[in-house]
């Protein structure tokens, strides 16, 4: 039986999820939620049901919330859309964000440069966490959003995007968060973020792929990325894939109910599976921040290919991944964990280990078994090539 330790790639599809998009699928297959028939109308009322779920679990009003295809279009509906319209103009406007967000959001900020936008990207330290001192000094009399994930989809640290908030709040600058990697795992609420604008995608919390959501504060306003029909309230055209955001607002209301399993149950796991590894590998170097996730290891293993200890777990039944999973095809090390400081060696030398509320006591010792045997022989590998 195959162990599955790579969440932060994707949660599975939880059974209820399944059976409410299913019930929709073959209930009214063909029904669009913007027709003013019975079909039609018991779409949308899906639809609904699902936004009223998903903003109950960031804590806002349904009205705020307009969905996407996933995170990544949440993340350039965000930034693009609210920088559309800014360019151009004396002074140029200017933009704050850090040196670790996501892909999605990184390439927003260099298109949005080859525009002309000013970009400043904050260092992080080595721990993998801005300070937020740090990303005020680096607020200017142009600046007009500062975009920061919450959580790290590579290190799990946590940034601390409420204070970064209210520091911009002061100066009237809107502020976005990536928060993919962590809604449904940690609680927080967009109001005590004190954010404008934050970003969702439901197969981080075991909803179905193709579905994400916006977060949007009312007054904000948003220029849409794609054009068309008056759907989400003229923010996002095309017809409203019901079945996935029904599936969608059915992995919300369960992440909002069993929030507690991941601090209950996954970060023992994850805090057992570091702790066996700090006895057994002592040579082995941990990138954890003082804040992070309850259920991610990023972890790096001296003289070691991580590319080569995936694919060997991988053969033994084991999915982790060496990073992101955006960017796991990408021949360039992490330029997350470069950002922190790190040598190329050690960059090369890490992997991704992200547990999830259905593993067990058994996945860890089946890992740490695996890592031992697998780290041994290409010791031994490595050793013989040598003499």
């Amino acid at each position: 039986m195959r162990v599955y330790l790579d969440h932060n790639a994707g949660v599975p599809m939880r059974r209820e999820v399944f059976e409410a998009m299913r019930a929709l699928l073959l209930g009214e297959p063909a029904a669009n939620a913007s027709s003013p028939h019975g079909p039609g109308q018991r779409a949308r009322y899906r639809i609904e049901q699902a936004r009223e779920e998903i903003a109950a679990l960031i804590g806002c009003e349904p009205a705020e919330i307009v969905f996407t295809s996933g995170g990544t279009e949440a993340d350039n509906l965000a930034v693009l859309g609210f920088m559309e319209g800014r360019a151009g103009g004396e002074p140029a406007p200017h933009v704050v964000s850090t040196t670790v967000e996501h892909p999605a959001v990184e390439e927003c900020l260099k298109s949005l440069e080859e525009r002309g936008v000013r970009v400043s990207r904050v260092r992080v330290g080595a721990s993998g966490a801005v300070d937020a001192g740090e990303v005020e000094a680096s607020f200017l009399p142009e600046t007009v959003l500062a975009s920061v994930m919450l959580a790290n989809n590579e290190t799990g640290a946590i940034q601390p995007v409420a204070e970064i908030a209210r520091r911009a709040r002061a100066r009237g600058i809107a502020v976005h968060s990536d928060a993919v990697q962590a809604a449904g795992r940690i609680p927080f609420d967009v109001r005590s973020l004190g954010v404008d604008v934050l970003s969702i995608s439901a197969h981080k919390m075991g909803g179905p792929q193709g579905i994400g959501a916006l977060y949007l504060r009312r007054g904000i306003e948003l220029a849409p990325r794609l054009l068309g029909g008056p759907q989400e309230r003229r923010r996002r055209a095309g017809t409203e894939p019901a079945a996935l955001i029904a599936g969608f607002g059915e992995a919300a209301r369960l992440a909002r109910e069993e929030m507690g399993r991941w601090e209950g149950v996954t970060r023992p796991l994850r805090d057992r599976f570091e702790g066996e590894m700090t006895a057994r590998f002592p040579e082995a170097r941990f990138h954890a921040a003082p804040l992070r996730l309850p259920n991610t290891s990023s972890i790096a293993f001296p003289g070691h290919s991580a590319e080569a200890i995936v694919m060997a777990l991988d053969l033994e039944g084991i999915a982790v991944s060496t990073g992101s999973a955006c960017s796991s095809g990408a021949a360039l090390p992490s330029r997350v964990l470069s950002a922190m400081g790190l040598p190329e060696w050690e960059v090369r030398s890490t992997i991704r280990v992200s547990f999830g509320p259905s593993n067990a006591e058994h996945d860890v010792e089946r890992l740490l078994a695996a890592l031992g045997e697998i780290v041994a022989r290409q010791s031994h590998l490595t050793t013989a090539a040598g003499s």
